[in-house]
């Protein structure tokens, strides 16, 4: 009698056993560790949609953590880009060329900001004194660029646009916003092109709008891009970053007025132009056309910019977007 009730007890954990087996070989997996994703910044308003997403904890949502990394100037976030110190960046098309004409190092994958129709994010802008109000005015005149960058090809195309030729077209190189802001107010210079907001706050100095790219949108964009390697590496981290960029810039689109402690926060606006500088729209998913990554082509060609061509399918993926 002894000996079957032994047996029955053995019986009995046994099955327990088995049933406890069972339910943890059916419990849910561990999470997937968390991504980790450094990006390159500088001041501008292309970035609201990222910190947005930071602030409203859309990243966290989605398993990222996701770090700036604060830069002054494009060559500044284009050393920390090489070097790996981040992983991604606001640029543009230009910039990409020049990465990836020898080997694909970097791929755009989606549009940071565009020029809309009712919305412009660059300015050719005369100085108050200079009695230019008109892209015929500037036949000869010296306009303020940075060179060999989105600033120059931005005044070439626009002002093409508008009937000038490449030989009416004069630029002198004034690297700087901040100088060139400056010179500009102080009249020393005739005429600049500047981006949004800077360029209100130079309008709100005297500076007079020649022309925005509001007239010709097609040329007016940013991009968001990572390096090739880390695409590669985290194909879900950068699908899942793209997914929380687009449900802040649905709240953005929605209540445009709600962000003004971010953009003190982050210092994204001058602080003369706090109350009154009105938010942009941002595009929803998408990316850079292949006619316009051909009319950058074409335009750092005949600048002596670039020697080969670039694939724009190797260049630009929207395979990652929502």
């Amino acid at each position: 009698m002894q000996a079957i009730k032994l047996i029955r007890k053995t019986i009995l954990l046994l099955s327990a056993l088995s049933m406890l087996l069972g339910a943890c070989a059916q419990a849910p997996q561990t999470e997937a560790a968390l991504v980790t994703m450094k990006i390159a910044v500088l001041p501008i308003m292309d970035n609201l949609p990222m910190y947005v997403a930071d602030q409203e904890g859309l990243f966290a949502a989605h398993n990222l953590k996701v770090e700036f990394i604060p830069v002054s100037s494009a060559a500044e976030r284009d050393q920390v880009i090489a070097s790996g110190q981040a992983d991604g960046m606001i640029n543009e098309v230009v910039s990409t060329h020049l990465y990836n004409k020898e080997q694909i190092q970097i791929q755009i994958v989606r549009f940071a900001r565009t020029a809309t129709s009712t919305s412009p994010q660059y300015y050719i802008l005369a100085s108050g004194n200079s009695g230019i109000t008109t892209p015929e005015g500037l036949k000869g005149v010296e306009i303020g660029i940075s060179q060999g960058t989105v600033i120059e090809y931005i005044t070439d195309r626009l002002l093409q646009a508008e009937g000038l030729s490449p030989s009416d077209i004069e630029t002198v190189a004034v690297p700087s916003i901040a100088d060139r802001m400056a010179l500009l107010s102080a009249g020393e210079l005739s005429a600049a092109t500047l981006p949004d907001p800077l360029s209100f706050l130079a309008i709100q100095q005297g500076a007079v709008v020649v022309l925005d790219d509001s007239v010709h949108p097609e040329y007016g964009y940013s991009t968001l891009s990572f390096r090739k390697a880390f695409i590669d590496q985290n194909p879900e981290a950068i699908r899942a970053f793209l997914a929380a960029v687009e449900e802040a810039t649905e709240r953005i689109n929605s209540n445009p007025t709600q962000w003004d402690s971010l953009l003190v926060e982050r210092q994204l606006v001058p602080q003369p132009l706090m109350g009154t500088y009105r938010v942009p729209p941002y595009p929803t998913a998408s990316v850079p056309s292949q006619a316009q990554w051909e009319d950058v082509a074409a335009w750092m060609k005949d600048k002596g910019l670039l020697g080969v061509d670039v694939s724009y399918t190797d260049s630009v993926n929207a395979s990652f977007l929502p």
